[in-house]
């Protein structure tokens, strides 16, 4: 279930995200050339050359966590959902200082429906970076759809309460993809 059109606005916001974790690593500038060319090779949708760069960078720096970011990143966008996960968990489970992989795995957990697990990583991920503005609009996405589920099975156990179908329809008006594409453009 791809979630960039169903529940999130930035599902996989890699690039600032991996740029953000790139300063925060503060990673030699020789690698750079690395990083931009996987990073440039992601957002042409060129995944298999992506994947062969990040796999030969890894090869020889296996713990880099910005090149794994991205390996993960690549492994989400071909929709190597396990696989992206458990990149993902490993970032956690080494570094887990750093939010972005824990945003990351939320969205894959909530491309799932898992949305009590993707509920938990973006917790995790903010109490990491409480500025970081990706994880709080995915962690309202989540909080939606589990009202939506929430209001629906109501609905389902007691039909005569007249109140829920607005609040369904309200709730379920903010997950489809055309009311975030006329939401009022936010203050920065």
């Amino acid at each position: 279930m791809p979630t960039r059109a169903v529940l999130f606005c930035k599902p996989l916001s890699f690039l600032p995200a991996s740029l953000l974790l790139f300063a925060l690593l503060g990673a030699p500038a020789v690698h750079a050339d690395e990083y931009t060319d996987v990073n440039r090779l992601i957002s042409a949708g060129q995944f298999p050359q992506a994947l062969t760069r990040a796999e030969k960078y890894l090869a020889a720096k296996p713990r880099d966590p910005q090149m794994r970011f991205l390996k993960g990143v690549i492994q989400s966008g071909t929709a190597q959902t396990a696989e992206a996960m458990e990149t993902f968990a490993q970032l956690n489970r080494d570094f887990p200082e750093l939010p972005e992989p824990y945003n990351n795995l939320a969205v894959l957990y909530a491309g799932l429906g898992q949305f009590d697990k993707a509920r938990e990583s973006l917790e995790m991920a903010i109490r990491l970076n409480p500025r970081y503005a990706v994880a709080h609009e995915n962690l309202g996405d989540v909080h939606a759809r589990l009202a939506s589920q929430s209001y629906s099975r109501a609905l389902q156990l007691n039909a005569a309460n007249a109140s829920l179908p607005p609040k369904l329809a309200l709730v379920n008006q903010l997950l489809t993809p055309a009311a975030k594409a006329v939401a009022p453009a936010r203050a920065p």
